[in-house]
């Protein structure tokens, strides 16, 4: 059998971690949604083939126990005792590294895609556990709709519908590594933004409020390692965004335009700058779903 899933990119509106667990990993406090920029993988299950193999269509990824979709599917083969060999196929848009949770979200598409094709009838809820052990940014991926993220990001609160924006995203050249990002976090230093007022902007469609609040607490420490962070958001609101920040670990940076005319512009003057500059709007998956 098989089945095609998109498996589209996340951005942080808000991000905050309260405090670091004793075994190490952050607590999360984070406000997250999807948007239009996907992957699409394509899973095929058969008796005939044996183990996991995966394909991508670029050479940054590794095909082995390293890659998150292949982790995916091993986990549901353990669990389950499934002894049908796996192929994964995935078409890469996401940049990687980028704090746009690719990986993560190819992983999200395996879970599901597996899910039906071997009729394990798991609900959304224990995928989101199944992918916890994965990767923090799984269980969001699972959902891939705007949502309050808590815990060890196990923790999924789905939200209203996101007001209607564009988003300009641009991506530095530089990537960072997220764990050499979280071991430099100083919960004594560290800026908490405050992430329930983005919710309450949420829940009252009020496009302003969400960007005067929104923050993300990792920035101040990614920012020192690659500078451009900085220029880039700066070109951003020189060029009209109505907020712009770094998504995750970054480096990857948003603005928020209410227009599209605006968020055009903004795309249009990042190019000369930026190699890898998208415009897209937030999505949920269970409304864009299309066959390519």
């Amino acid at each position: 059998m098989d089945i095609l899933e998109k498996a589209p990119a996340k951005i942080n509106l808000c991000l905050d971690t309260p405090f670091r667990h004793l075994d190490g990993s952050p607590e999360w406090r984070m406000v997250m949604t999807s948007i239009d920029l996907s992957d699409y993988v394509h899973i095929e299950t058969s008796s005939a083939l044996t183990g996991i193999s995966i394909e991508t269509d670029t050479g940054f990824l590794p095909s082995d126990h390293r890659n998150l979709a292949y982790k995916a599917a091993k986990e549901l083969q353990c669990l389950f005792n499934i002894s049908e060999g796996v192929h994964i196929n995935i078409k890469k848009n996401i940049p990687v590294a980028a704090g746009l949770g690719g990986g993560s979200s190819d992983a999200a598409a395996v879970l599901r895609g597996l899910n039906q094709v071997w009729n394990l009838k798991l609900s959304l809820r224990e995928l989101a556990k199944i992918g916890l052990k994965i990767d923090s940014d799984v269980p969001f991926c699972v959902y891939s709709k705007t949502a309050l993220v808590e815990g060890k990001g196990e923790l999924i609160t789905p939200l209203e519908e996101l007001p209607p924006f564009w988003l300009v995203v641009a991506k530095p050249r530089e990537s960072v590594s997220t764990p050499s990002i979280l071991k430099k976090i100083s919960y004594e230093k560290i800026e908490h933004p405050n992430v329930d007022n983005v919710v309450a902007g949420i829940k009252k469609g009020n496009l302003a409020e969400i960007c005067k609040w929104m923050g993300n607490a990792l920035e101040p420490i990614t920012v020192k390692e690659i500078s451009e962070i900085n220029k880039i958001k700066q070109k951003m609101y020189d060029f009209g965004v109505q907020a712009a920040q770094m998504s995750g670990s970054g480096p990857t940076v948003f603005g928020v335009c209410a227009k599209y005319s605006r968020a055009q512009h903004v795309y249009n003057s990042l190019k000369g700058f930026c190699n890898e500059v998208y415009i897209v709007h937030p999505c949920s998956l269970e409304k864009s779903f299309e066959h390519r």
